[in-house]
């Protein structure tokens, strides 16, 4: 419940405050709610628009739904996915991936690289070969791959010449070489042979480069991480208790006051325990510029009284029982009664652009009240 706090702080202001206390108080807040989303600083927007991978976006909708919550817990593989593009700009079967902005903390638990099949080139005369191997080096001498020890061997397997797509291979040894010594990434080589293991010239198999093709058929490396920071609680699968009550996100937040007439808050103290809607907007935060999807999403909060007794559509746990006995039979000085609060947390996904402007997918435990109970 601390990401839920942190946006009611960010998002609401203090009464009458002067404009400098104003910038403060608001400025420090923010910073908090980066800390919820484990950052420093907000990342700058690419310098030019930029799409994201399909790949991304097509995991982010099968994650997640329009509003960024969780709907398949079970998908994802830590709670961080990095994309990588090719840096070394068309440079034939030599792919080179920068990994500065994977943290410390963050535990390697798979990476792929992910290659486009390109259309097989047309050759005249019958075609004498329907397969051919394809294997994917760690280079280690960076100046003579292919003299020995210059390489060392990730994944091979037999790829069909018929057709176009993507190739994915599992290079995870090779990533977690590279994060532990950054110095000694020198990429990775791809080559085609033919099922005696000689090569092929010309290749009849090719794959899409980063100078001459369409950015969605880039070269990528794919890396599944988990930098540790985990709720309290998990997202369940299907989450039944959002989907009768969620509301469609407004187009413009109306920002929540923390204060409010004496007869608004007294009508709260007599309604029961009950959610309500807490939209957050990441526009009006000056988010967008770097966040892809969501948004923005329905946070929600809980309010409302928990008289005695209570009922069982309150939720309550068996301790609220019992203080709410001892509040309203004055047994016991300064027991006040239960409190309303979320008693089923989800967790939201962010499809963002980091400091390098690569695509990320990361979910954030525990920022969805599911609904909310008498503690």
């Amino acid at each position: 419940m601390l990401g839920t706090v942190l946006l009611l702080l960010a998002l609401a202001k203090p009464a009458c405050p002067s404009p400098a206390g104003a910038a403060s108080w608001r400025a420090e807040a923010l910073k908090r709610l980066l800390e919820v989303f484990g950052m420093e600083d907000p990342p700058p927007p690419p310098a030019h628009f930029k799409q994201p991978p399909q790949y991304m976006v097509d995991l982010f909708n099968t994650v997640a739904n329009a509003d960024g919550v969780t709907k398949n817990p079970d998908i994802l593989e830590g709670n961080t996915v990095r994309s990588f593009l090719d840096k070394t700009h068309g440079e034939k079967m030599r792919f080179l991936f920068v990994l500065s902005s994977v943290a410390k903390n963050e535990k390697i638990l798979t990476a792929e690289l992910h290659l486009f099949r390109l259309w097989p080139r047309t050759t005249d005369g019958p075609k004498r070969h329907h397969f051919c191997q394809v294997s994917v080096y760690q280079v280690l001498e960076k100046s003579e791959p292919d003299a020995p020890g210059g390489k060392k061997l990730l994944a091979a397997r037999l790829v069909s010449l018929q057709g176009s797509g993507w190739e994915v291979f599992a290079i995870t040894q090779a990533v977690r070489d590279w994060t532990e010594d950054e110095s000694s990434n020198q990429g990775l080589l791809v080559t085609v042979q033919g099922l005696g293991g000689s090569p092929l010239e010309p290749p009849p198999l090719q794959f899409a480069s980063g100078r001459d093709h369409h950015e969605s058929k880039k070269p990528m490396l794919v890396l599944f991480t988990d930098d540790g920071r985990r709720g309290a609680s998990l997202p369940m699968a299907g989450f039944p208790d959002l989907q009768p009550q969620a509301p469609i996100l407004p187009a413009k937040m109306s920002v929540p006051k923390l204060t409010g007439p004496r007869s608004t808050r007294s009508l709260d103290r007599l309604q029961p325990c009950q959610r309500h809607p807490l939209s957050v907007d990441f526009e009006e935060i000056g988010w967008s510029g770097w966040i892809i999807s969501p948004r923005g999403y329905n946070a929600y909060h809980c309010k409302g009284s928990c008289p005695f007794p209570l009922g069982e559509n309150m939720r309550p746990t068996n301790h609220a029982t019992v203080q709410s006995i001892i509040n309203a039979l004055k047994l016991s000085e300064g027991v006040s009664s239960p409190c309303c609060v979320p008693d089923k947390l989800y967790s939201i996904n962010l499809l963002y652009f980091d400091d390098d402007e690569n695509v990320v997918l990361k979910q954030y435990d525990d920022m969805v009240a599911g609904s909310c109970g008498c503690h």
